[in-house]
């Protein structure tokens, strides 16, 4: 039994001494180093400043409504460019009630002096043709003519004025049409379709439709 025993311990110092050797070799020994090949190549070298701070634009520019209204259309988005005269919005009437009152009353006024005017003149047209008035006087009911035509045509546009934006006598130029003042991009536009606006004036800031900077 001793026998044994004496064999496995011999046998056991054996082995770790054959392993300590082993692993002293092992240790011993350079890894060899590996070289990769790349071939040359052409590049751009990017340089980066970094700097805390903020851009200020030339010329920034608050673009506002000059009618009251409604928001119904919008033709632009925060980061696009545009021209001085491209349109930025499209404004909604919402006439305000005594002015829309005061330009109908205006309208059925002149008719009614049209009416009076054109009387006078078909009148006495015949009686001027007969000599029985002089041309002067004539004169008269044809300048009154003219000048309640005018008149009438004056109202409408009032009217038309009040109630849509424009008028036929201002063309293709409307209020209800928000362009911008300047060329450059668009910082901001803070409303939306259906947001109310108030028109600018001397006692009132206005609605900023959109922010245009230079």
């Amino acid at each position: 039994m001793k026998r044994i025993v004496r064999n496995i311990l011999i046998t056991l110092v054996a082995a770790l001494f054959v392993w300590t050797l082993w692993f002293l070799y092992q240790k011993s020994v350079e890894v060899p180093e590996v070289f990769t090949i790349e071939h040359p190549v052409k590049g751009n070298i990017v340089k980066k400043t970094i700097a805390n701070g903020s851009i200020e634009p030339r010329q920034e520019v608050a673009v506002k409504s000059v009618v009251s209204g409604i928001i119904r259309e919008l033709f632009v988005e925060a980061g696009d460019l545009v021209k001085k005269g491209d349109k930025l919005a499209t404004i909604q009437i919402v006439p305000d009630m005594l002015s829309l009152n005061q330009a109908e009353n205006r309208v059925r006024s002149a008719e009614i002096s049209l009416n009076n005017a054109q009387l006078n003149f078909d009148r006495n047209k015949p009686l001027a043709a007969k000599g029985v008035i002089a041309a002067a006087e004539m004169q008269t009911f044809e300048v009154a003519l003219k000048s309640a035509k005018q008149e009438l045509d004056a109202a409408r546009d009032a009217l038309q004025l009040v109630r849509d934006g424009i008028s036929s006598s201002s063309g293709s130029s409307s209020n209800t049409i928000v362009r911008s003042s300047i060329d450059g991009m668009v910082l901001e536009v803070p409303v939306k379709v259906g947001t109310s606006v108030i028109e600018r004036n001397n006692f009132n800031e206005g609605t900023t439709i959109a922010s245009v900077a230079d």
